[in-house]
Formats: C-alpha cells, sequence, structure tokens
C-alpha cells in the first residue's frame, strides 16, 4: 500500500467534474466516467487516469515498517489545521510535453504548501528503493534534483517544485497542437478563473499498480476556527 498527499479540488466543484471526466476516472468514488467524444484521449490519458485527477504536494510513498496509517493522518490534519486558504488561476500549458493546468503566474503559497508536506510528512516515508531511485535516474536529472531524489525519495521538490494537474502522457509537439484546443474548449469555465486551495487530500493505492482513490480530504482551517460554533 502507498500514500500521496496531493491538491485535489472539492469533489462538488466543477474542477473536479471537469477533471475527472477529461481523465476517465473519479478518484473519489473509482468510478469511470465518458471521456468527451471529440478526440479518442483514452490512450493519451492512460498513465494519469490511475492516479486521478490532482496536483502532486508528496508523491506515493509507503508507510516505514510499524508506521499506523491513522499516524499519517493525524499529521496530514495537523499540517491542514495550520494553512490558510489562498487563491490561484488555472492556465492551460504544455509541462515537459505533458499537457497540464498550471497556475498562470508563480505563487508562493503552492510553494510554501509542498514544502510543508514534503519535509513534515517525510518522517513516515520507507525510504525510496534502489531500484525506484535507479528508475527515476534513467529520466535525466540535474545534480540538484539527484540530490532531492536521495534525500527525499523525489527529485521535483522546493525550488524543482512545479505545481500541475497533469492531462496526458508526454505528447508530440504535433499531437499537442491537437489536443490543447479540445482542452480549451473542455476546461473553459475554469481556465483564467480564480480557484480556492482550501485543502489537502490523502490518495491510496491499495496495492502494486492498482488505481489510486481518495481516502480522506483535510480542509485547511486553524484549530481555534475548527472548534467555533
Amino acid at each position: 500500500m502507498r500514500f500521496a498527499i496531493y491538491y485535489a479540488p472539492p469533489p462538488s466543484s466543477p474542477l473536479h467534474q471537469l477533471g475527472s471526466r477529461w481523465l476517465g476516472r473519479d478518484a473519489v468514488s473509482g468510478e469511470a466516467l465518458a471521456q468527451p467524444a471529440a478526440l479518442d484521449l483514452a490512450p493519451i490519458t492512460r498513465e494519469p487516469r490511475r492516479y486521478g485527477f490532482h496536483a502532486t504536494l508528496k508523491p506515493p510513498f509507503a508507510l516505514k515498517d510499524g508506521t499506523p496509517p491513522a499516524s499519517l493522518e493525524a499529521a496530514v490534519e495537523a499540517l491542514a489545521h495550520s494553512i490558510q486558504p489562498f487563491e490561484i488561476v488555472l492556465a492551460l500549458r504544455p509541462v515537459d510535453g505533458f499537457l497540464a493546468l498550471v497556475p498562470d503566474r508563480p505563487c508562493g503559497n503552492l510553494g510554501h504548501l509542498a514544502e510543508a508536506c514534503v519535509r513534515d510528512l517525510d518522517r513516515f516515508r520507507q525510504p525510496a528503493s534502489e531500484e525506484d531511485i535507479a528508475r527515476r535516474r534513467a529520466a535525466g536529472l540535474s545534480p540538484r534534483q539527484d540530490e532531492y531524489l536521495g534525500r527525499w525519495g523525489y527529485p521535483y521538490v522546493f525550488d524543482e517544485f512545479r505545481f500541475h494537474m497533469t492531462l496526458s502522457r508526454r505528447l508530440s509537439p504535433s499531437k499537442l497542437e491537437d489536443v490543447t484546443p479540445l482542452a480549451e474548449d473542455h476546461f473553459g469555465m475554469v481556465i483564467g478563473h480564480p480557484i480556492t486551495i482550501d485543502s489537502v487530500s490523502m490518495f491510496v493505492e491499495p496495492r502494486a499498480s492498482a488505481d489510486f482513490t481518495i481516502h480522506r480530504r483535510f480542509p485547511f482551517q486553524s484549530p481555534r476556527a475548527k472548534a467555533s460554533p
């Protein structure tokens, strides 16, 4: 079993519904969904579909031996209670050949959120295996990314972090040209408009290669606000 800490929009939000339909699966229910029919999306969304519609904050990891999942949940809840909601505006852009929804401008709050997830929750993580490290290195890493991989089990953290909600596998330039207009139309009601980042979610992969689903959503709020009537 592996766990991951992701940003996922509220289940009732247009962003969640649009993203889930695009990928062809709802990470809340695990239900398969019909994808937009204007283009055959199934082959190019197969990889991100398994992970569910999300943006990575702390990537998938196994718990250290003997660590109960409830301990991780308590830590994520405490982290969420320390963070105030904030807004970003989404844009549709390629990221290293992947089509993705990204912030339209740099956002320090996103960086602080991702850093907190990486640092505060790392005590629960089983160190990455040599096989996982070799697989990451095979993609080609900078010296800094390789250092992060060795220390944190993932190369794209801290100054290497980029918030993105993946919509495809890596595509050729011509395929990106074909898919982008469809994505612009599909996500038109959320692109260019503010969305509120007000929670993090714990995703679970129950066994190797299984689909990830949302186990629990943790709203941002202070403990004092939670106790208020």
